[in-house]
């Protein structure tokens, strides 16, 4: 099966670029599965319910989010009701919505997506990463209850992200970074079959600072006194992602590259599509 990944969408131009993009790029790769990271949609901070489903008309099946989830307080209310909207999964008990679900692919294969925060350098009262993924893959193990394992894994910490995509190597058909809006060149197939990537990047524009408009956060840096609020850039955005194609018979990754399309980034195409 075909697989697509896609980083944080950040603000308006984030967004209406994966809107654009997204549903040619399942017709002309046949795709049969696409997640998009949306937690930064809503100018930069959240996501709101309009959003989300815009992005799941535009052929999502699944967002994810991570630590700006309840930016928008809206979604405390949407998030328990659409099974399509992930919250990381180690968040506290009775958090509401869901970390993890069973999807129905367009090749008929089932996908199972789990979206899980790591600690180190954020919020080390979270519940450990590592336990929520065992308990994760223990309900729903590959080649039993799934045909595919995602993983997106949204922690700040390259050490941490490696580190749980190794504990997860074999049991996982990918396994994801994503927060850190900076898409890294170290995609690769680990030797178990579970292909990683440390972090895919944002949807959003690169002429700026992790996708906000740059003048803020360099005043901050220069003087340490903040004179307005953080604004989400409104150039023109590049979409980052990551494809990976999964085998049928295993549910393990055969290939993997980045997908990246827009200004300021080299772009490239997964030569394998």
């Amino acid at each position: 099966m075909r697989l697509l990944f896609l980083g944080d969408m950040v603000g308006r131009s984030g967004r209406t670029a994966v809107w654009e993009r997204l549903p040619s790029l399942i017709s002309d790769f046949r795709l049969d599965f696409v997640i998009v990271n949306g937690e930064n949609a809503a100018g930069g901070f959240g996501i709101t319910e309009e959003i989300f489903h815009q992005t799941l008309n535009a052929g999502a099946d699944v967002v994810t989010t991570g630590n700006h989830v309840w930016d928008q307080r809206e979604a405390l209310t949407f998030a328990p009701r659409e099974d399509r909207f992930l919250r990381p999964a180690n968040f506290p008990k009775g958090t509401p919505g869901r970390g993890s679900g069973v999807y129905m692919a367009r090749n008929g294969a089932r996908v199972f997506v789990a979206n899980i925060m790591g600690r180190v350098f954020m919020h080390p009262e979270l519940d450990d990463p590592f336990q929520a993924a065992e308990h994760e893959l223990a309900a729903c193990p590959l080649g039993e209850q799934a045909d595919a394992v995602v993983i997106d894994f949204h922690a700040e910490a390259t050490s941490e992200k490696m580190c749980f995509a190794h504990f997860v190597d074999g049991r996982a058909s990918l396994v994801v970074g994503t927060h850190t809006h900076q898409p890294t060149a170290d995609h690769q197939i680990l030797n178990g079959g579970t292909a990683y990537l440390t972090d895919a990047g944002m949807c959003g524009d690169y002429d700026s600072s992790l996708g906000m408009d740059k003048e803020e956060p360099l005043n901050r840096f220069l003087s340490k006194v903040p004179k307005g609020r953080f604004e989400a850039a409104a150039g023109p955005a590049t979409i980052c992602g990551v494809a990976v194609e999964i085998s049928d018979r295993t549910g393990l990754a055969e290939k993997i590259a980045p997908l990246r399309l827009g200004p300021r980034l080299e772009e490239t195409v997964p030569a394998f599509w």
